[in-house]
C-alpha cells in the first residue's frame, strides 16, 4: 500500500538497525514526544531491537491524557445540564473524571454526542437553536486549527447558542520543562511530526540553542521512528545538538502559515495545567477576548473547579517518563482499560494501553537478562 509498504520495509529496518548499532558506543535516553509514536514504537517491538544501551521514554505528547482532570469534570457538569447538547470526539467519552465518565453522563440522560469534525457541532448548533450545543476542545497544535475555524465560523455566521470548552496545549513549552525538571533523564527528543506539520520546526531552534539537545521531526510509521532514532543518536555520538528534519514528506520550516495566522487570531497563550504534571507556563491556548463569548467555561461558570488525581494513579509520572507503565504498581490490576485509573489506559495514543495492549507487561531490563 502506497505510503504504508515503504515504510515497513524489514531489509531496510535491519539496514538502519545495523547502522545503529554499529554508531552506538555508550547509554543514551531519548524521549519520544508522541503518543502515535509511543504505539508504534511498542506495537512493532522498536524498543526490544534496539541496542541495550538506548532507552526509549515515553513522553507526554497524548491530547487525552494530559487533559486535566478539573477539565474533565467541567465537561461532565456541563453536560449534564437539561439545555445541552455536548459534543466530543470518541475518545474523550471514557476517560475518567473525579466520579464518572461522559459515558455515564450519556447513560444518565445527557444529551452526549460523538462528532468527527467540531463544525458538525456548531452544524448541530444551527439546526437546534433552542438548544446550547458544546465542544470539547482538546489536544495539541494539530487540532487546535479546526477548533479555531469552528469558532471563526460560529462567530461570522452569528450562532449564539455555541460554545467550546478549550484545553489547548502546546509542545515547546513541554520539552523545556522537562528539561528544567531536576528528575530529568532525557538527552534528545523525537519531535512530533503531525505537530509540525502546522507549526513548522522553527520554535524548537530556542531550545537547541538553550539546552544543546539533538531535536528530530519524526513520522509515525516503523522506518519512520528508525530513521529519528538513527539521526539523534549520530548527533548523540558527534555531540551536536540540532533541529533536524526526518519527517519531510510532510513538514517544512515554516509549517503551515494560514492555519498558524488563524490560531494568533482566536487563540492567546496562557498558563496551562497538565494531567498528572502541573501547571506549565505559557504552555496553551484559550480563546482571545474578541472570542470570549464562545468559552463554554465561562458560559457555564464551571471556570473555578479544582481537583485532586487518584493516589493510586502514577500517569504524571509515566508522562514525564519518570515510570515505564508496567512500573506502575496499579498497571494490569487496579488499572485495566475496562477499568482506567487515569487517562494514559484510556487513550488510544496513551502509554499505558500501549503497554497492555501489546502485553508488556515485564520492564524490557527483565527480558534481556
Amino acid at each position: 500500500m502506497k505510503y504504508l509498504s515503504e515504510f515497513r520495509d524489514e531489509n531496510l529496518a535491519k539496514s538502519m538497525l545495523d547502522e545503529i548499532r554499529r554508531v552506538t558506543t555508550r547509554k543514551w535516553a531519548i524521549m519520544e514526544v508522541c503518543g502515535g509514536q509511543t504505539h508504534s514504537i511498542i506495537r512493532n517491538g522498536i524498543d526490544q531491537l534496539l541496542p541495550s544501551e538506548i532507552e526509549l521514554i515515553h513522553g507526554p505528547g497524548c491530547p487525552v491524557c494530559v487533559t486535566p482532570l478539573e477539565m474533565i469534570d467541567k465537561a461532565l457538569l456541563i453536560a449534564s445540564r437539561s439545555e445541552v447538547i455536548f459534543c466530543s470526539f470518541g475518545d474523550m467519552l471514557r476517560v475518567p473524571g473525579s466520579s464518572k465518565d461522559l459515558f455515564r453522563v450519556k447513560s444518565e440522560g445527557g444529551d452526549v454526542r460523538i462528532v468527527y469534525s467540531p463544525l458538525d457541532a456548531l452544524k448541530l448548533a444551527s439546526e437546534n437553536p433552542t438548544k446550547e450545543v458544546v465542544f470539547f476542545g482538546i489536544g495539541f497544535e494539530t487540532t487546535a486549527p479546526a477548533n479555531a475555524m469552528t469558532v471563526f465560523q460560529a462567530k461570522r455566521q452569528g450562532v449564539k447558542n455555541f460554545s467550546m470548552l478549550v484545553s489547548h496545549v502546546l509542545v515547546p513549552p513541554a520539552i523545556e520543562a522537562i528539561l528544567n525538571s531536576p528528575h530529568n533523564r532525557v538527552q534528545a527528543f523525537l519531535a512530533a511530526g503531525h505537530v509540525c506539520s502546522v507549526m513548522g520546526y522553527w520554535q524548537y531552534e530556542p531550545l537547541v540553542e538553550k539546552y544543546k539537545v539533538p531535536i528530530v521531526v519524526t513520522g509515525f510509521e516503523p522506518l519512520d521512528v528508525l530513521e529519528g532514532i538513527r539521526r539523534t543518536i549520530l548527533q548523540l555520538e558527534a555531540g551536536r545538538g540540532e533541529v533536524e528534519n526526518a519527517y519531510e514528506r510532510a513538514v517544512n520550516y515554516e509549517g503551515n502559515i494560514p492555519a498558524q495566522n488563524l490560531l494568533k487570531q482566536v487563540f492567546e497563550v496562557t498558563d496551562q495545567k497538565w494531567r498528572g504534571i502541573g501547571l506549565i507556563p505559557a504552555s496553551g491556548w484559550k480563546l482571545g477576548e474578541s472570542y470570549r463569548e464562545f468559552d463554554a467555561a465561562i458560559k457555564f461558570e464551571v471556570a473555578d473547579i479544582q481537583t485532586q488525581e487518584s493516589a493510586l494513579c502514577h500517569s504524571g509520572e509515566v508522562l514525564q517518563g519518570m515510570l515505564k507503565p508496567n512500573e506502575c504498581p496499579a498497571f494490569g490490576k487496579e488499572c485495566t482499560p475496562r477499568k482506567p485509573l487515569g487517562a494514559t489506559m484510556v487513550s488510544s495514543e496513551g502509554a499505558c494501553a500501549a503497554y497492555y495492549q501489546n502485553g508488556r507487561f515485564i520492564n524490557l531490563e527483565v527480558v534481556r537478562k
